[in-house]
C-alpha cells in the first residue's frame, strides 16, 4: 500500500510581508473605465508617416548609410526641404531622364 505523502507546508504569507503600495505601483497598473482599457504610452500622430517600399541606387543609399545612425531621417529631411522649395517655386524636379540613357550624359549606350 502507498504510504500518504507528509504534507509540504502552508502557502499562508504573512500580509506584513507583502510590498508596500506605492504611487509608481498606481501609475504602472493598467486603467479601466468600464470595460474599456484607457490606453498608455505615447499618443498616435495626427498626421503619421508612410511606410513605402523604394528602390534606390546602391551609391544613394550608400552615401546616406555612412552618414551614421539616423540616415533615413536625414534623407526624409532633404526630400522634405525639396519639397518645401518646390513648392515655394525656388527648385524644380528634374526633368525626365529617358529610360534608354543608361550612360546619365543624354547619348545612348
Amino acid at each position: 500500500m502507498s504510504e500518504n505523502k507528509p504534507t509540504t507546508g502552508s502557502t499562508w504569507i504573512d500580509p506584513d510581508d507583502a510590498p508596500e503600495i506605492t504611487a509608481d505601483f498606481f501609475e504602472q497598473a493598467d486603467e479601466y473605465i468600464g470595460d474599456k482599457l484607457i490606453r498608455r504610452g505615447r499618443p498616435r500622430k495626427p498626421n503619421p508617416k508612410t511606410q513605402v517600399t523604394l528602390r534606390l541606387n546602391p551609391e544613394v543609399v550608400e552615401f546616406f548609410k555612412s552618414t551614421g545612425d539616423g540616415w533615413q531621417t536625414r534623407m526624409n529631411d532633404i526630400l522634405e526641404a525639396f519639397v518645401s522649395d518646390a513648392r515655394a517655386g525656388h527648385s524644380k524636379p528634374p526633368a525626365k531622364v529617358d529610360k534608354n540613357d543608361v550612360r546619365g550624359d543624354g547619348k545612348r549606350a
